[in-house]
């Protein structure tokens, strides 16, 4: 599998709309209400032309309009941010961050039970 190329947060932003729903116009995305309060409409759409010279994003023309489409899966980026993460912040180690989350009481009693349950079903 090849790496995704790097989005960053307002690309992100643009990427979640497609992968809840595309193919997409730019003006479908610009006024997906997550794009509409957060994004300048030109400024959308430099992000839409970025990706796809990244090639994280493809696009069909059907008539005059462009219609887009990611061209990577949404749990390959995530992957590839959360390695990114643990290399940067905590030398490519879970169990550091697991450790700072759990000190620093930012889980819940349902959020620990459920890793629990995972680790457990991890360790069979």
């Amino acid at each position: 599998m090849k790496t995704p190329p790097r989005i960053s947060e307002a690309e992100w932003a643009i990427m979640k709309v497609l992968w809840e729903r595309s193919p997409a116009s730019a003006n479908e995305i610009i006024e997906a209400p997550s794009i509409k309060k957060s994004l300048h409409p030109q400024v959308a759409r430099t992000l839409i032309n970025r990706l796809v010279k990244k090639g994280a994003v493809g696009f069909r023309k059907e008539g005059r309009a462009h219609l887009f489409l990611p061209l990577v899966k949404e749990s390959d980026c995530v992957s590839a941010v959360t390695e990114s993460f643990l290399a940067r912040v905590f030398g490519g180690s879970l169990q550091p961050m697991v450790a700072h989350f759990v000190e620093q009481d930012k889980l819940t009693d349902d959020e620990i039970e459920r890793l629990q349950r995972l680790l457990r079903k991890r360790k069979k």
